[in-house]
């Protein structure tokens, strides 16, 4: 029996339908709807009660099904501070032109006993894709100690193309951290998972995928810890064997290290593991 394209895609993580870790509960959002009145009092509810409406045309859908759930509210209680409660607002404006989706995302950092929001953070731009779509929004709270009295949290976006003959997946990360009361952009866009590859749409092709792993040095510079990114890249390149079974032909695993330095405003990405689009 021939070995399909995804069983393939498997052996390299490639069928993956999460890159990153466990989308946050949606009950750590309590009472959605609240929770954006109270940071949108200008916004107006749908008759339905699930969405409500920003002028012009921007939408906030406060609960969603499942499969649509990139677009509704994310919400997590921040392990670092667990009196504070973290918000992904997707805002998608209705008159998307030839997108699939435009839209932005804000950030919300929410008092859990007042709903009272403290920091609020714009981010243009990161609800838009178009043949590459968004699947996930989730927010990333592991230990990013980057000085003793700051920790960040992190934000991930998955977006893929299922494609039998070009498939894609990436899952980006961007780290936000609280100084001097604002909210702070410290990372914008690295990849820390992908897959990819060209195939026939039978057997013969090659693929790829990617895993990055993070950690905190002990070495610092303006302040802030450096971050030793770790890259793991798998290969395959299968092709029909004389019985025309396919077969794999895996690759030397290769492993990359970065060492990413805050420059006094941001970390620098390296170009290597820079998001699509930046």
């Amino acid at each position: 029996m021939r070995i399909q394209s995804c069983t393939l895609f498997l052996f390299l993580g490639l069928c993956l339908t999460s890159l990153s870790p466990a989308r946050a509960a949606v009950g750590d959002c309590g009472d959605a709807a609240a929770l954006v009145q109270q940071a949108y009092p200008k916004a107006r509810k749908s008759a339905d009660g699930t969405s409500f409406m920003l002028e012009p045309h921007v939408s906030i859908a406060s609960t969603l099904p499942a499969s649509e759930a990139p677009f509704g509210l994310v919400c997590k209680i921040w392990p670092a501070h667990d009196d504070l409660l973290l918000v992904a607002v997707p805002l998608i404006d209705s008159a998307n032109g030839d997108h699939l989706h435009v839209g932005d995302i804000e950030l919300l950092v929410i008092d859990r006993k007042s709903l009272r929001v403290r920091q609020r953070l714009l981010q243009p731009g990161l609800m838009t894709d178009d043949m590459i779509v968004i699947e996930k929004v989730e927010f990333d709270t592991g230990r990013y100690a980057l000085a003793p009295d700051v920790t960040a949290f992190g934000l991930r976006i998955e977006m893929a193309h299922h494609s039998l003959t070009a498939p894609f997946t990436e899952a980006g990360l961007r780290l936000y951290a609280l100084a001097r009361g604002e909210l702070h952009v410290v990372l914008d866009g690295l990849v820390v998972a992908s897959s990819g590859g060209d195939s026939d749409g039978s057997c013969a092709g090659f693929f790829h995928s990617s895993q990055v792993s993070l950690a905190m040095s002990t070495a610092s510079h303006h302040g802030y810890h450096d971050i030793i990114a770790v890259e793991r890249t798998n290969t395959d390149n299968p092709s029909p064997d004389q019985n025309g079974e396919c077969q794999s032909h895996p690759g030397k695993p290769v492993k990359r290290t970065y060492r990413l330095r805050y420059d006094g405003n941001r970390y620098p990405v390296p170009a290597a593991l820079k998001v699509m689009g930046l």
